[in-house]
């Protein structure tokens, strides 16, 4: 079966509209409507005029567009698609935490399941972190469950207390000096962008730190011809296809998550054929996790 001409005459019938993760396979990167990090895309599915969505995702991304449109049909085509970060904190841990810094501000990565959004004061993204702490009037900030990002974000604020979560992308996490050494040994005219997750060896030897947005927007502006890019080879893909006047370089050969490429062309068939699977949250959830990403708009203005 041709399962991307099935999908697109299935988005057409049912009037549907397909988001997908810069990290997803090309593959449903060519049969997506629009392509974005995980906010955008949220942003872009509350925007939108359709009633029904499908997001190419991991789970918690798909939370997120259900909390900013509780009313649209969200439907995730593989549950299995999950953030292991994500999971690294729930909400009973963040009680847990209050207890212990009952006077700090709690600042959650959208990397985050929906329950445990429900238990901080404000969301925030790689790209606003930053901005968002400095604005917040605490001076001591939990900050989770990315210690990287944290880290990065206590460099650029040494005004305050930052507490970090040992919480890390499985895939940032991992990335390699020495791989990154041989690349711009092979390259030494490319710059070098790496996402804020990584681990701070690799961020320390980096030109840049941009989450996947910040990325093209630099790439797009930039006169540089030749980049090495630390973050998921899905981006990396996208970059070559939107940018081929330029060069773009792994850092490290393979750069997967795996779990976003868990979701496959007859998954999102499936998922338009028979509506599956709906992404469904309790009214008290919905309203409890919609306050901190309500808040860090209001904080990133």
């Amino acid at each position: 079966m041709d399962y991307a001409r099935e999908i697109l005459k299935l988005k057409k019938e049912k009037d549907a509209l397909i988001l997908v993760h810069n990290y997803q396979s090309e593959e449903i990167q060519l049969i997506g409507d629009i392509l974005g990090d995980s906010l955008d895309l949220s942003r872009k599915a509350k925007d939108s005029d359709k009633e029904l969505i499908v997001f190419c995702g991991v789970s918690f991304m798909a939370e997120s567009a259900k909390i900013l449109s509780p009313e649209k049909t969200i439907l995730h085509p593989v549950r299995e698609a999950r953030c292991p970060m994500a999971d690294m904190i729930s909400a009973e841990k963040v009680k847990i935490l209050r207890e212990e810094f009952p006077d700090a501000a709690f600042v959650a990565y959208i990397n985050t399941n929906a329950e445990t959004k429900t238990e901080v004061d404000v969301i925030c993204t790689s790209a606003n972190a930053v901005n968002i702490v400095r604005n917040l009037p605490q001076k001591q900030i939990v900050f989770l469950p990315d210690k990287n990002l944290g880290r990065f974000v206590a460099k650029q604020v040494p005004e305050k207390e930052i507490i970090l979560f040992d919480g890390f992308c499985s895939v940032h996490e991992f990335l390699y000096v020495k791989e990154l050494n041989e690349t711009k040994e092979h390259h030494p005219n490319a710059i070098v962008l790496t996402h804020p997750e990584a681990n701070e060896n690799i961020s320390n030897l980096s030109d840049h730190l941009f989450g996947t947005g910040g990325m093209i927007n630099f790439v797009k502006n930039s006169d540089h011809k030749e980049f090495i890019i630390g973050t998921e080879e899905g981006l990396t893909d996208r970059l070559r296809r939107e940018f081929p006047e330029k060069k773009f370089f792994a850092l490290q050969p393979r750069i997967i998550c795996e779990n976003m490429k868990k979701i496959k062309l007859e998954d999102v068939y499936l998922s338009l054929l028979n509506l599956q699977y709906k992404v469904e949250l309790s009214t008290e959830i919905l309203e409890k996790a919609k306050a901190p990403l309500d808040r860090m708009l209001e904080l990133s203005k």
